[in-house]
């Protein structure tokens, strides 16, 4: 089994947050070693739990606008690889999902990056990508998102496309003029 079948492998397998998952351990991503752009995110909800698609929803039908992208080449593995924050649902809390537990991140991530050598962006949707993944300069999602072209051309951070930030969307216009079309930009650089 090459190494990168045990890794993925091992991903579908983990339990190591099994003691604190309401509905038990589903690890939802997507991954091949060909991927040229990285989609973190925060952590399945519930119907994707249910159905083991990542962004099988809402937030997944507006990120793939955001993107200017296929239903067909967004689950394209090949092109784009998925890996939350979290792999499994964390319960809900009293204002929406749970934060992504911790130990998938630090277990996870880095192995999973050193087996992405063609990756070329990735996509950080909200605050708990960026504090991982971007500069600590930038103290909220606000501004790291304000901040994206000091990101580029490694990264870009953006809120999360989940209707639950229609008020942060509304609140902030110059992310839909300024930003969403350098996105487009930057992902049909990344996957030609």
């Amino acid at each position: 089994m090459s190494s990168f079948s045990q890794l993925t492998n091992d991903l579908k397998n983990c339990r190591i947050c099994e003691p604190h998952l309401p509905l038990g351990p589903r690890p939802v991503f997507q991954l091949t070693p060909s991927a040229s752009v990285l989609i973190v995110g925060h952590a399945p909800g519930k119907k994707v739990h249910e159905t083991g698609i990542p962004f099988d929803d809402a937030s997944g039908k507006r990120l793939r606008e955001w993107l200017g992208i296929s239903t067909e080449l967004f689950y394209d593995a090949s092109c784009i690889a998925i890996l939350p924050m979290g792999l499994c649902y964390p319960g809900t809390g009293k204002s929406g999902d749970l934060p992504p537990r911790p130990e998938c991140a630090t277990t996870w991530h880095q192995a999973v990056l050193s087996q992405l050598p063609d990756l070329k962006l990735k996509v950080l949707l909200g605050a708990y990508a960026q504090a991982a993944y971007c500069s600590k300069e930038h103290k909220t999602l606000t501004e790291r998102v304000a901040a994206w072209e000091s990101y580029l051309p490694e990264c870009i951070p953006l809120p999360h496309p989940s209707p639950r930030n229609n008020i942060w969307l509304k609140n902030n216009p110059w992310f839909v003029k300024d930003v969403l079309p350098t996105l487009k930009k930057q992902i049909d650089i990344a996957l030609s």
